[in-house]
């Protein structure tokens, strides 16, 4: 194996090339990259660039030096097109094609969009540059969707003095992630910073006053923010054989093809540690599947490691310090193991069957909820690890 082609320079493709020149590997690298920049954070994006406190140079991951030292044929600012399994070669936007004898997808996802044009979305450097431009005391910003990030945008615009309306058309934001009682606590802070939000709503369109509701009223906004998910960038491999469902669809040790793989927020892979497939769009677990990728293709068959990560996020939300581990989709019982809910200082776990599969902290030191990823980890026995004075909640 003489060349390695990693599509995407994001933090899974940096983590990537990195991890194959740490073990070894010196052929031919060529890392393709859709933007211009040098591989660089993008959590940051939502908080501290969109609230002024950070500089768009303090986002990037490796400076130029630690980039070259790699020894890369470095393709920034031109797309992938197409991927030719048969000659293995994969097209670029610039014409050219460029051949591998493996090759690791990382292209990422991009935000779902609704009818209408000049709403902002947030996931490049230039998005959240641009909508930074516009926030300012008494501007009017509508954010619509109220999961993670739309909620940290709306957090960052509502301390810089705009006037946030938050659309959600749940019931209660993020419930199917973090439960009931969770999701209502983390929308009650939200109010109680002067967002107005609304839940239960359907935005239809984006007008030139603002956003239309599927009842025809329209919310006024001199800004709009579009946070209703993404899709994962996989139409350049349309045709390639490779099988395309939620992202690049992949085994237990991240391949997708013969000597062809996936990482990061594009994966769609199955998780043995779960018993399911899953796609993870967080940052650490890009940064780790990276890693598996490169070393699973690089070793013998026999050699190879299932990923089987316990995944981690965290969200900052004013003085809200969200962290959780696990998988807490399709989650079947919910119960507060420390603090308390109405402190906003709490531990919450989660169960699926009889195993401990999640645990969620705000306001707590991170020493607590690792020893709950511990548990995750180990498959922990649901009764025997939850306190018995635990209060099981929605």
């Amino acid at each position: 194996m003489r060349r390695i082609v990693v599509v995407g320079a994001s933090a899974a493709g940096l983590a990537t090339v990195e991890t194959l020149r740490r073990e070894g590997y010196d052929g031919m690298i060529t890392l393709v990259g859709e933007e211009p920049e040098l591989p660089y954070d993008r959590p940051p994006l939502s908080k501290q660039l969109l609230a002024a406190e950070w500089e768009a140079d303090r986002l990037a991951l490796r400076t130029s030096a630690d980039v070259a030292a790699l020894d890369l044929d470095l393709r920034l600012g031109v797309a992938a097109t197409g991927l030719e399994p048969g000659t293995r070669t994969v097209r670029l936007a610039d014409g050219s094609e460029v051949p591998y004898d493996g090759m690791v997808v990382a292209t990422g996802v991009r935000p779902r969009r609704l009818p209408g044009e000049g709403a902002h979305v947030l996931r490049t450097l230039g998005d959240a540059l641009t909508l930074r431009e516009r926030l300012a005391p008494g501007r009017r910003l509508v954010v619509v969707g109220a999961g993670f990030l739309g909620a940290e945008a709306a957090a960052v615009a509502r301390r810089l003095g705009a006037e946030v309306t938050l659309l959600e058309p749940a019931a209660v934001p993020l419930a199917h992630a973090v439960g009931t009682e969770v999701g209502h606590l983390l929308a009650r802070a939200h109010v109680d910073q002067g967002i107005d939000l609304r839940c239960g709503v359907t935005v239809t369109e984006v007008t030139e006053k603002g956003v239309r509701l599927a009842g025809g009223e329209v919310v006024e906004a001199d800004e709009v923010l579009v946070a209703v998910g993404s899709l994962p960038n996989t139409e350049w491999l349309r045709g390639s054989g490779l099988a395309l469902g939620d992202g690049v669809v992949c085994d237990e040790y991240c391949e997708a093809a013969p000597n062809v793989y996936a990482a990061g927020d594009v994966a769609s892979w199955y998780n043995p540690l779960f018993g399911t497939s899953m796609r993870v769009e967080h940052r650490t677990n890009a940064a780790e599947q990276g890693m598996a990728a490169a070393r699973n293709l690089l070793a013998a068959p026999a050699a190879r490691r299932p990923f089987a990560p316990v995944p981690y996020f965290w969200s900052d939300q004013y003085d809200m310090k969200v962290q959780a581990y696990g998988f807490l989709r399709g989650h079947e019982e919910v119960a507060v193991v420390e603090g308390d809910l109405a402190r906003r200082r709490f531990v919450v776990a989660y169960r699926r069957g009889d195993r401990v599969t999640g645990a969620l902290a705000v306001g707590m030191p991170p020493r607590v909820l690792r020893r709950w990823r511990q548990a995750i980890a180990s498959e922990a026995d649901w009764r025997e690890t939850v306190r018995t004075e635990a209060r099981a909640v929605s």
